[in-house]
Formats: structure tokens, sequence, C-alpha cells
């Protein structure tokens, strides 16, 4: 699938945001600066690129509105911007650029694990990721460079082995 959309598709533009940038986002303390933000920010700089007549987004904030117009102040240009939830599933420009995303992501995830092994998906859910997270604070003192410090499991992970430590 991925390989036809590329076929098929006229342009598309694919952003990787290095961990550091979201921490930088998720850690400010003013409302509405957090990662939805950063997300609306990033998805201006490809509508700048691609100039649609009409941007098809995946609202990642809970007001569709507000998201939508989040983008539309950073464009140097006039386009009108469809901003819903669950777009992926309404939309197919939006559902091809989903997946071309995901196979970008999965690509990345193998390179790490070439330098760090198999640390399993890297989603919070993971078993696999949560072990490995665990295992290399407790050989390193500190977590994997590429792991977000503001995703929460961090946090959870640091002070459960902290915990530990004190107790025995």
């Amino acid at each position: 699938m991925h390989d036809k959309i590329i076929e098929v598709a006229d342009s598309y533009e694919i952003v990787l945001i290095e961990p550091k940038r979201i921490d930088e986002y998720v850690n400010r303390q003013r409302k509405f600066q957090g990662l939805n933000l950063l997300e609306a920010e990033v998805m201006a700089e490809i509508v700048e690129r691609l100039k649609p007549e009409v941007a098809y987004v995946d609202a990642s904030d809970v007001d569709e509105k507000r998201y939508g117009q989040w983008i539309s102040e950073r464009l140097t240009f006039k386009v009108g911007i469809i901003s819903e939830h669950h777009a992926d599933s309404k939309y197919p420009v939006v559902s091809a650029s989903s997946i071309l995303a995901k196979v970008r992501r999965d690509d990345e995830i193998g390179k790490l694990k070439t330098v760090y092994g198999d640390f399993g998906s890297g989603y919070a859910g993971d078993p696999r990721t949560i072990a490995f997270l665990k295992d290399h604070y407790r050989r390193v003192g500190d977590f994997p460079p590429f792991a977000r410090r503001s995703w929460k499991t961090l946090d959870r992970l640091a002070a459960e082995l902290h915990q530990r430590k004190l107790l025995g």
C-alpha cells in the first residue's frame, strides 16, 4: 500500500520531530502551548511546502476548529483547512498520509533497534518496551537518548526504579 500511495501521489512530505523538540513543547507551562500546538505548527510547515487548495487534517486538539485555526494562522497563503477528528477514517488523503507516517515511523524504529536491540514497539503499553526501558535505566542510570523525557511513562518508571533502590 505504501509504495502504491507514493506512486499515485502528486507530492507528499514527512517531517521527523526530534524528541527534544517534543519535550520543549510538552513542558511549556502556558495553556495551549503543548504537543497539539507543535503538531499544528509542523502541519502548517507541510501545508506551506505543498500548497494545496484544501488541506485535510486529523485534528489532534479537542477543538477541531481551533486546531485548524492554529494551522491557518501560520500560513503565508489562504487555503481551506478541513480539520476533523478521525479524518483518517473519513478522507482517503488523510488515510494515505497516516500510512506513510506509520511506515516511516517503523523504519526509524528499525534503525534505532540496530543500535539498541529489540525494544518492542516503543509504545507505552508494550511490555517489551517497558522492560527495555527499565533494563537500560538500571544499566546506564538514564533512559536512552531517543526516549522523550516528557513521556509520563519515563517519570513513572524512574520513580518505580528509584523506590526499589531505596527498599533494597
